[in-house]
This record gives structure tokens, sequence and C-alpha cells, in this order.
């Protein structure tokens, strides 16, 4: 759809902080710190990406610091255990990173950060080779679009296909993102189809129908827009 940020080459951080493998702990702190991020990508070489380090990855060393664990704790958190005697980014890191491309939707983003619980993603080309961050808030930056522009797109890209004139006359209308269609069409079974297609449209928050088969009463629907395991990457 014409305009739309529809990929994530579109929203993503293009200027990233990384470390590499030998990163002291305290560097990796301090540049957390420092770009406000929770997580930071591991690289070798010219930007190869081979690991992310966290804050879930940092905190097991401050909260066995002055504990002994018994057997039991040992045996159930081994790996939270060696990360607390760990002191660089190679010892300390997610391994292998969980990535996405620049070319990958920002749904296809979106389903993988939710999956596996993570904050952001390295953004990284087809030899992973890192080109940029991308978060959850960036990802929501699809819904500042501005109602006219999402109701322009909904006209061309939804309406003028399902319902062209003259036999249709559908009304766009949008307001904080919620998407209205009302008007009479020439076939009341392409709304579950229209549905479909004006939640694909980035930015819409939520759509409604009003419409009316030629001669036949309104069909009145909602339908909300939907979203979308586990790593230590954040």
């Amino acid at each position: 759809m014409h305009g739309t940020p529809h990929i994530v080459s579109d929203v993503m951080t293009h200027t990233v902080a990384a470390i590499g493998r030998g990163a002291r702990f305290k560097e990796i702190v301090q540049m957390m710190a420092e770009w406000k991020v929770s997580a930071l990508p591991v690289v070798e070489g010219e930007g190869l990406v081979v690991g992310v380090v966290s804050e879930a990855d940092l905190l097991p060393k401050e909260e066995f610091r002055d504990s002994d664990p018994d057997r039991y704790t040992q045996l159930r958190r081994l790996s939270d255990l060696a990360k607390a005697g760990a002191v660089t980014a190679g010892e300390l890191m997610t391994s292998p990173a969980l990535t996405t491309h620049p070319n990958a939707t920002l749904a296809q983003a979106a389903r993988t950060m939710a999956r596996a619980k993570v904050k952001r993603l390295p953004v990284v080309n087809d030899l992973g080779m890192l080109e940029g961050i991308v978060s959850r808030a960036d990802l929501l930056k699809v819904f500042l679009r501005d109602d006219e522009e999402i109701a322009e797109e909904v006209r061309r890209e939804v309406v003028a296909y399902l319902f062209p004139t003259p036999a249709s006359t559908v009304r766009v209308e949008v307001r904080d993102g919620v998407v209205k269609l009302g008007g009479h069409v020439r076939d009341t079974s392409l709304v579950p189809v229209a549905a479909r297609l004006v939640r694909a449209v980035e930015g819409v928050v939520d759509v409604e129908f009003e419409l009316a088969g030629h001669g036949g009463s309104p069909e009145s629907t909602t339908s909300t827009a939907g979203g979308t395991g586990s790593a230590s990457q954040e």
C-alpha cells in the first residue's frame, strides 16, 4: 500500500550501540545507561551479530552476589548462576541472537517480539551484519499516522477495489485511528473481506461498518484490529 511504512527499515533506528565479545561487565552497564537501552547487540569483525546482552543477562550477578544457593537452586538456575560469575559480553550474551531483517513486515517483527517476549530486535542483512535496531516503540509509530492519510489509503486500496462506483456508494470516516465505512454496496458478502483489508492498513485501531445492500437493511458490525516463547534477550 503506497505511502505506508510497513517494513522494518521504515521505522528502525539506524544508529546502534553495540559491543564486542570482550566488553567487560561494567562497560556494558555504562553503555546501557548512556544509550538508555535495555539490551545491546554483540558483534565481531565488521559488524556480524553473534549475540545480545540484556539486562536480564546482567541481573543474576546482583541476585546471587551475597547468596549461597542450595542444591535445588543450583540445578534449576544453572544458566543464571553461570552468568552471575561472568565478566565479559561473550560469557553473558544470549546466542544466537534473535534478529529481524530490514524488509520484514512490521507484523512479522511484532510477532517475533511477542513470542520471544523481547523489547527490541537487531536488524541484520542477509550476511548477518548489523544494520539497525527496531524496538516496540518503533513498531507503534504507525499509530501516529494522520486520520485523513489512513482514510485516503482505505478509499484507494480497499473501497475502490471491492466496492467500485457507480454500483456502490461508500463513505470512509476515520477518527483516532478507528475506520468507519457507511453507505450502500452491491454485495454485502464482501464486508468480511473489507474488514481484513482495512485491518491490514498501518495505523488502523478498529473497524466499524454500517453498510447496506441495495434495497436491504444496513449491516452493522465492529471489527477490532487484533494483534498479533521466551529468551533472555530484551
